[in-house]
């Protein structure tokens, strides 16, 4: 067993108890704070000092563990290469081609009308869409 996966499984333990001790903390509202008498072996005050220090001490455990671990990520990964078996870029295509976006060219001169409106013109005769807006 690996040194990163002892310390996932560690990282969870800690965030496991980490939540716990949050939980168990008395809020002013209620909560789901931990009641009892103030007779016992501990005092409320001397409780509420405890779950205090403890939650500062798994939360400072729980960030040196995050940061150990994500340069022990970093550390595996490096010197990698890309995988290009699963490359699906398009080729370039040759000029002559037929672009979709390029601007219609028609058979007539620049400015000049064909004698019917609704009729498709040379260049959108491929058009489905051709007249739709008229």
């Amino acid at each position: 067993m690996s040194l990163f996966f002892f310390l996932m499984v560690v990282q969870a333990i800690v965030g496991a108890a980490l939540v716990a001790v949050i939980l168990m903390q008395q809020s002013e509202g209620g909560g789901l704070g931990m009641g009892g008498s103030p007779s016992g072996l501990m005092s409320a005050r001397g409780a509420a000092d405890f779950m205090t220090r403890a939650t500062a001490i798994l939360a400072a455990i729980f960030v040196i563990l995050s940061i150990t671990l994500a340069a022990l990520a970093v550390g595996q990964t490096t010197g990698r290469e890309i995988d290009t078996s699963l490359d699906r870029s398009v080729q370039s295509a040759p000029a002559a081609t037929n672009d979709p976006l390029a601007p219609a060219t028609s058979g007539n001169a620049a400015g000049a009308a064909s004698s019917d409106a609704n009729a498709p013109t040379a260049g959108n005769a491929d058009d489905p869409l051709a007249g739709a807006a008229q």
